[in-house]
């Protein structure tokens, strides 16, 4: 069949094989030009590197960077629909089906276990397999998005929401179907919807997962977690700090403080990791963003300091995780935002905000940019890809 994207709204419900192929080669080929990496400070290359989230975005390209930067081992955790002759399978699929293909040839151990991270029954399966082929962690990635959550306890299903807190919230927002520049209004959280948000994005599960790890005893002395977190400046504050999410992301720097005291005995270490704006499945799917990105995207590309998710964790690695100096905040948090943040980014792309409008979108800011990394995610839009061949949704994969 020929692949082409099935775009509805903030969602694709597609992927191209070849095209996420070709993207997990490129993110490859960009960490492979920084190395080698030589660790400086208290903590040694890792050598066994578990990624919970492991599939897209950020989890995706911090396997690829301890892989291919660190040659690391790796573990990785995820959920994703396999493909069948007549559908495909989803991007993470691919994604992750190419990864192991890469890191077999170049002779690193890499697995990855397809299921639901939150479940105790995961956990259970990823400590033996860390038992029989690892031994021990020397860091944990987290880098869960979901929606949705079932307590591995009680088994009662939540779902986070998207709202402010106290009052309603009217910003200017770009409807993505239609190019047309408006405003959104969302109205305020319940306090359940609140609780309810913070049982999904909070730090919870993270918690669980570490204290799994811990009482297996498969964490490894010097053993360093990072959970990450997007906080934003004045635009998105509304909607990502005093907002529903940000009562989630307090609750992941409590859980940061929490497995700090608890991997102190190991000489082991947690933090969350502060990272950029960039388009995701989720981001895409949060009023402001698409129009807040755009115009970032045009401000950032012009003074030469646009990053994606690989570039991100090439400097995560190298300049918070394995450094003798990690950039790091008051709160303990690693920060590699300190592009977007910077006064003279946020000035400009302020400035630009109050002027956008739907007739003007193209000139002001790069959506076109927006929408083609937005394709991206899902394989299509890729140098080199040919799209008008007839290809097949089958990928061989040997996910446990």
């Amino acid at each position: 069949m020929v692949i082409s994207p099935k775009v509805r709204g903030f969602i694709c419900t597609n992927a191209h094989p070849q095209g996420c192929a070709a993207n997990v080669k490129a993110q490859i080929a960009h960490i492979q030009s920084k190395a080698p990496y030589e660790p400086k400070g208290q903590y040694a290359a890792p050598k066994n590197v578990l990624v919970i989230g492991a599939s897209t975005g950020y989890g995706l390209a911090s396997r690829i960077a301890a892989t291919f930067g660190y040659g690391a081992a790796t573990l990785g955790v995820f959920f994703e629909k396999p493909p069948t002759e007549r559908k495909t399978g989803s991007a993470g699929y691919y994604n992750s089906a190419a990864f192991e293909q890469a890191a077999s040839e170049a002779g690193i151990y890499a697995k990855s276990i397809n299921g639901d991270a939150f479940s105790t029954a995961c956990k259970e399966q990823v400590i033996e397999q860390i038992k029989a082929d690892m031994g021990k962690i020397d860091l944990v990635v987290y880098s869960l998005a979901s929606p949705r959550r079932q307590d591995p306890v009680t088994g009662e299903v939540y779902s986070s929401t998207l709202k402010p807190i106290g009052d309603s919230y009217t910003a200017k927002n770009l409807n993505t179907d239609t190019q047309e520049v408006g405003e959104v209004t969302v109205e305020p959280a319940s306090d359940e919807e609140i609780a309810t948000t913070v049982k999904v994005m909070g730090g919870e599960d993270w918690e669980l997962w570490i204290n799994a790890l811990s009482e297996a005893g498969v964490l490894n002395e010097g053993v360093q977690t990072v959970a990450y977190t997007y906080l934003g400046e004045k635009l998105t504050w509304p909607i990502y700090g005093h907002a529903t999410i940000g009562k989630a992301k307090e609750d992941l720097d409590r859980a940061a403080n929490a497995l700090r005291d608890q991997l102190a005995s190991l000489k082991g270490s947690a933090h969350v990791g502060v990272l950029k704006a960039v388009v995701t499945q989720a981001s895409s799917a949060i009023p402001v963003m698409p129009l807040y990105l755009s115009i970032l995207f045009k401000v950032m590309q012009e003074e030469g300091t646009h990053e994606g998710c690989i570039e991100q964790l090439q400097r995560l690695f190298t300049e918070c995780l394995y450094t003798d100096a990690p950039r790091i905040d008051e709160q303990q948090r690693f920060r590699v935002d300190e592009l977007e943040l910077s006064p003279e980014i946020q000035a400009k792309v302020e400035a630009i905000w109050p002027q956008v409008t739907s007739e003007n979108l193209n000139d002001l800011s790069d959506f076109a940019l927006y929408q083609a990394e937005f394709l991206r995610l899902f394989g299509f839009g890729v140098e080199g890809v040919d799209y008008d061949a007839d290809t097949t949704p089958l990928v061989e994969a040997n996910f446990l």
